[in-house]
């Protein structure tokens, strides 16, 4: 078996092994990619725990000044690698070493960070839903890692914590100053010390020394300056080339004896650097459970950068990438990782990778002879639009509404009762079709219907909206937002035997849909009325609960119960809430 510990030992041990099936479409693969300039060249390794499965150099290091060939040992600005290989492993250290909880706020650790008031974790640094912005401004333009830490620390959020996915590097410079807080070193030596030198990772640095610069792929030309050994990133080389979110370089012999460490479960070779279950922790999913972004602590497991774990590695594998052209994606379950490693903003930034990154690692795990237990997912996201930028939560079911419910048991509930039914427009099956058709359809006997604000079609909007007809059915539309009339009379349940509420509310506590129906629930408890809510889902989640609460004095149609601004709340929950606090007695089903 070939190890990393003397490359030309490993080279000798290389030439041994015969050539794995996989390589063949490999090459074209990257030859292509060279011959049509999507990179000037790149080192591809791809191995599992004591085994190389391929490890080849492509293309050209350098096109300019001169063109120089790509070689095995080629050391490459990682840009957005060093998250994932120097600031997570050290933040892991601490986490080990009690220094720091997930759940902390930040202010806990930096104490002047937005002034001292902030709801933002570590946990939401490290997966990318702390919601601040992508990067600091360069303009006007500014230097020194003093300097830049600050300008992190100020920088205010653009959404609250967990609202949404925002791939930020602020959040990995604030992570690299709380390392640099909390162990009293450099986040360059702390990692080199804690991390990389157990490991043998020993071209693995910030600030490459001068000698090494030949073998460094050189990056983009930068106001007439080549950028070779000067990390790219032009925030990271603003802090002076060390920071938590860039400026690593690396080898992909070096990464690969970090993902032989990953696979391993925080052990490669004896030495044990992390306990398996932290190893777990930090590889899972960790973001909001209301997400559809997967990220682990760090680590990108499915979200719209995962390109790199291609079409057939399984969901639960993970990785990274850098903008430089770097990837390292790790799936445990085949025990393989892919390394890919190209320099392809030189001379010039050229269009993102994500294509050629995902035929190579599509390619690898076709070539793998894995038996995989059970049933895996190999993607959620990636029939959609923007790769997961936008998908239902839902990830493997289907939400059946309240009314959705009521068909496939064809209103049984319903039968042989005359039905007044308070809805909108919105009132619509999984098919798009009309509670108030669907009902009719099934034999259910619809006496009334009842309107709210803006009326049946929902584009009204005055507030002296009239009685009418429905032009589908002949239904009387009763409105209950006529001047000061806001509840249906006695006149209008004279001949109902149910009633009925069907409207999707927006989660917020000023919509007068909610007050419509605790009102309607009010009248229906006095003349014994059973009132039945077909429940939908908050469009905005029940995960967030935001604002101040209403004052009971200031309650009003547009705010019928103490609640928060966002109160995180279906309309069957807060049907099932007014009952009970405000003592309505109606019969309530939901």
């Amino acid at each position: 078996m070939c190890k990393f510990a003397l490359l030309p030992v490993f080279f000798a041990c290389l030439a041994a092994q015969p050539r794995w099936s996989g390589s063949d479409p490999l090459d074209a693969i990257l030859e292509e990619a060279v011959a049509s300039d999507q990179i000037p060249g790149a080192v591809l390794l791809v191995g599992q725990p004591g085994r190389i499965l391929h490890y080849k150099a492509y293309g050209w290091r350098a096109l300019e000044p001169a063109r120089e060939l790509m070689t095995l040992d080629t050391i490459f600005d990682a840009a957005s690698l060093t998250k994932v290989v120097a600031t997570t492993p050290a933040v892991m250290k601490l986490f080990e070493w009690g220094k720091l909880r997930l759940n902390d706020r930040v202010t806990q650790y930096l104490p002047e960070f937005q002034g001292g008031s902030s709801e933002i974790t570590v946990r939401s640094l490290l997966t990318h839903f702390s919601g601040l912005r992508p990067d600091l401004d360069l303009r006007p333009p500014w230097s020194g890692r003093r300097t830049g830490i600050y300008l992190a620390l100020i920088d205010p959020p653009v959404a609250a914590p967990g609202e949404r996915f925002i791939y930020s590097d602020i959040n990995f410079i604030l992570l690299g100053e709380i390392v640099e807080r909390l162990s009293g070193r450099d986040l360059d030596e702390f990692v080199r010390e804690q991390v990389w030198q157990p490991l043998g990772m020993h071209e693995t640095m910030f600030r490459p020394p001068e000698e090494l610069k030949p073998r460094i792929a050189p990056t983009e030309i930068v106001e007439g300056r080549l950028l070779r050994g000067v990390v790219h990133d032009p925030t990271a080389r603003a802090m002076g080339g060390v920071a938590g979110h860039a400026g690593m370089f690396t080898t992909a012999a070096d990464l690969a004896r970090f993902a032989e460490m990953m696979l391993g479960e925080g052990e490669r070779e004896g030495i044990r650097l992390f306990s398996p279950l932290t190893v777990r922790k930090f590889t899972t999913p960790q973001s909001p459970p209301d997400q559809p972004i997967l990220r682990g602590l760090g680590w990108d497991i499915e979200s719209p950068y995962s390109g790199n774990r291609g079409e057939l590695f399984p969901v639960g594998s993970y990785g990274h990438t850098g903008f430089t052209g770097t990837s390292l994606w790790i799936d445990p379950l085949s025990r393989t990782y892919v390394i890919l490693l190209a320099n392809s903003v030189h001379p010039y930034q050229r269009p993102a990778i994500t294509s050629l990154r995902g035929r190579v690692a599509t390619a690898v795990a076709a070539a793998l002879d894995v038996r995989m237990p059970g049933v895996i997912i190999t993607g959620y996201n990636e029939t959609l639009v923007g790769a997961g930028g936008r998908r239902v939560v839902a990830r493997n079911g289907q939400v059946l509404t309240g009314l959705d419910v009521m068909v496939r048991e064809k209103f049984a509930p319903l039968a042989g009762k005359r039905v007044g039914l308070i809805t909108n427009h919105t009132g619509l099956d999984r098919e798009g079709r009309r509670n108030v058709d669907r009902m009719l359809e099934a034999g259910i006997q619809v006496v009334a219907l009842f309107s709210p604000e803006h009326g049946l079609s929902g584009r009204e909007d005055h507030n002296q909206i009239g009685h009418s007809k429905d032009p589908a059915t002949g239904i009387t539309v009763l409105s209950l937002y006529q001047g000061s009339n806001r509840r249906p009379t006695e006149e209008m349940l004279r001949n109902v035997d149910v009633l009925v509420f069907d409207i999707q509310d927006i989660g917020a506590r000023f919509y007068t849909y909610v007050t419509t129906m605790a009102y309607a629930m009010e009248e229906a408890a006095r003349r014994g009325i059973p009132f039945v809510v077909f429940d939908r889902p908050n469009p905005i989640t029940g995960t967030h609960v935001e604002g101040p609460l209403l004052d009971r004095d200031l309650l009003s149609f547009v705010g019928y119960f103490p609640l928060p601004l966002r109160h995180g709340m279906t309309v069957g929950e807060l049907a099932r809430l007014f009952n009970a606090e405000n003592k309505i007695g109606a019969d309530l089903r939901v």
